[in-house]
Formats: structure tokens, sequence, C-alpha cells
């Protein structure tokens, strides 16, 4: 079966990544100069997939790539853990001088998760461990050229002395290491970065981002159409139009248009509008699902949102108060559900806004 050119799920492959191309020389100039960056986006918007793309144009180059993962994290012996597990990652000569290193302070890489959830008699420390973790990162940052990705860095914030712990870790490798924070919660980010209680306060240039860019989008799924044989016909537009430069969901919908055009055809007004019911079909549950679990005042200021703004008739019609209205808008979009433009509040995902609409308006 031919695959389709428009994937959607999950991370995409460096190879794959189009478009971004000023951010990704920022960033990968920001990793050379060794200058503290924070990536901040809503879910699904591509940081995980452009931090893959600099971190393959760099290793071309020589820097090498860690990679920890802090999605969800629960515990200092997790936080340990998914260093460990981004150590024991790594591949090329780092995997090996990592290797070697750890070996030389006692540290088996790859073991410490089974190590820290043994008898509670014979767990080593875990903060101890991450130090010694750190450690050898920094070491081998002495010896070798490397930069390292704390993807889902706003994991942090829900564990208890994690932030400072990696804080007094990290603060002598400033110079030795590339060092980039990636984190989906914009509000949570921004508070680890600008709070002066915190401890990474003001170590980070916070750098955001946005929505791909119309000409990025139209791009991609023109080329995707042409490589396959087939073309998008009118479909281009209406995909651009309606994913609003969200990434995840621009591809989602391109790949359902795309799987309905046979090759050598050509994608036409009949065609979107199926792509577009098969595609609300997929989500309607999830999105459904997530809405269900927020407060009233959330889902007022959603579907005030989704009709057009937060204040006025929109949010009379659902009976939204101002005050509500503000500190909901504020929390929804700290979690990157809405988004701010001007003065109006936009729900991020044109799919949620698009349930919302058919569901309430």
């Amino acid at each position: 079966m031919e695959r389709s050119p428009f994937p959607y799920q999950g991370p995409l492959e460096p190879e794959q990544v189009t478009g971004r191309e000023e951010l990704r020389r920022d960033l990968a100039q920001r990793i050379t100069d060794r200058r503290l960056t924070a990536l901040i986006g809503p879910r699904r918007f591509g940081k995980t997939s452009l931090l893959k793309r600099v971190a393959a144009d760099l290793e071309a180059v020589g820097p090498q790539p860690v990679w920890i993962d802090l999605y969800e994290l629960t515990s200092m012996s997790d936080l340990a853990a998914r260093v460990d597990k981004g150590l024991s990652a790594a591949v090329g000569p780092m995997s090996k001088l990592l290797g070697s290193i750890a070996s030389s302070m006692s540290l088996n890489l790859g073991v410490v998760r089974a190590e820290l959830s043994g008898r509670p008699s014979e767990r080593p420390d875990p903060v101890l461990t991450l130090q010694r973790l750190l450690e050898t990162l920094a070491k081998a940052a002495e010896r070798h050229d490397t930069f390292v990705v704390f993807d889902e860095f706003s994991g942090v914030d829900k564990v208890e002395g994690a932030a400072g712990a990696l804080r007094t870790a990290l603060q002598h490798s400033y110079q030795k290491l590339g060092i980039v924070f990636a984190g989906s919660e914009p509000s949570t980010m921004r508070a680890l970065f600008e709070d002066r209680n915190q401890p990474f306060f003001s170590q980070a240039d916070l750098i955001e981002i946005g929505p791909l860019e119309t000409g990025d989008t139209h791009r991609i799924i023109e080329d995707g159409f042409e490589t396959t044989g087939r073309a998008a016909g009118t479909s281009t537009s209406q995909v651009v139009a309606f994913s609003q430069g969200h990434p995840q969901r621009a591809m989602q919908l391109a790949d359902a248009v795309w799987r309905l055009v046979a090759p050598g055809e050509t994608a036409d007004e009949f065609t979107w509008a199926q792509a577009l019911n098969d595609v609300r079909e997929q989500v309607s549950a999830g999105i459904e699902h997530v809405y269900s679990l927020l407060p009233a005042g959330h889902q007022q200021t959603l579907r005030a949102a989704a009709a057009g703004s937060i204040y006025g008739a929109a949010a009379d019609f659902v009976d939204l108060n101002p005050g509500t209205a503000k500190g909901a808008a504020e929390a929804l979009t700290g979690n990157g559900i809405l988004r701010r433009t001007g003065n109006r509040y936009e729900v991020i995902d044109p799919l949620m806004s698009d349930w919302l609409r058919l569901r309430f308006v």
C-alpha cells in the first residue's frame, strides 16, 4: 500500500520536516552559541519535530544531540530515570563516550530506573544519581561537541525540587553544552523562566513557535500530492484556510483528502467535503472527552470564543460573565487551548473550534 506523504501522528522524521527555515536557523545558531533557549508552543505544533530536524542539521556538521523527555514527570526518581534513558539512547561516538565516563563514575547507563525501583534499603539517592548523570553529560561535552534537549520541560513543575536539582546540576555547564528547553504549557514555561522565585528565572531566552506560514502549508500540500502522482486541486486552499496554520491538523486534513484521490486524479470540492467529514468523525469523540473534563466556566468561554468573542452577545448567550471569561481565558491560554490575537481569543485547534460551532452554535 502506498504511504501517505502527510504523516500527522507523532513527531516527524527529520527529513520530513519542511518550513520554518528562519526558526530552524535561529535555533541552530543558539545551540552553537551556547545560548540557553526555551521553545514554547501548543501541543501538536511541531516543536519536537522541528528540534529533531535542527538536531539532524547540527549532527551533520559535528554536534551530537542528547534527548531527554520529561513528559508527565512524577518524582525525582522518575527524573533521574528519564535523564538516564536519554543518555543511554545516545548514538554514535557520543554513546561510547557517555558509557565510558559513566563507568568511571560507577554508573551503569540504562539501568537507573531498575535500581531506583528496587528495595528501599538498596535504592540509590535519586538526587545524587541525577547529579552524577548530568555530571557525566557535562564531562562528555568537554570532549565532544554536545547539546541537550529537555522536551516537555514543563513537567518539572509537577515535582517539588526538580527544577532546583536540574539548575544546580547544570549551572556550571552552560558554556559546555547547548541546551534547549521545550514545553507545551505556555503559562508553566513562562513561570519557570520569568518568576523570580523559580530556580531557572532569567536563565533562558523564550522563543515561541507560531502557526505554519500559509506559503509553507501550501507548498507542503502541493508537493505531497505531486510526488505521489496526484493533484490537490482546490483542496489545497481549503485545507490551508481551515487549518489556520496548525501543523498537525493541516497534515491530518491533507492526508484525508489524499486518501480519496487515486493516482492520476485531481481532488475537487466533493473530495474536500468528504475528507472534512471523515476527519470530523475521527476527532469528535476525543474532542468531546477533553471538553467534558473542563470546568463549566472554561466550557462557556470556549463556546463563546468559537462563536466570535468571549465578551458581548456570544458570552451573553452562554451566560458567561466578564470575570469568569477573563479568568478562564487566561487559564485556557496558559495551557495552550486558546491564543490571544489582539483583543480576541481564538481556539488554537481548528477542529475543536469547528466541533464547538457544530455542536453548540
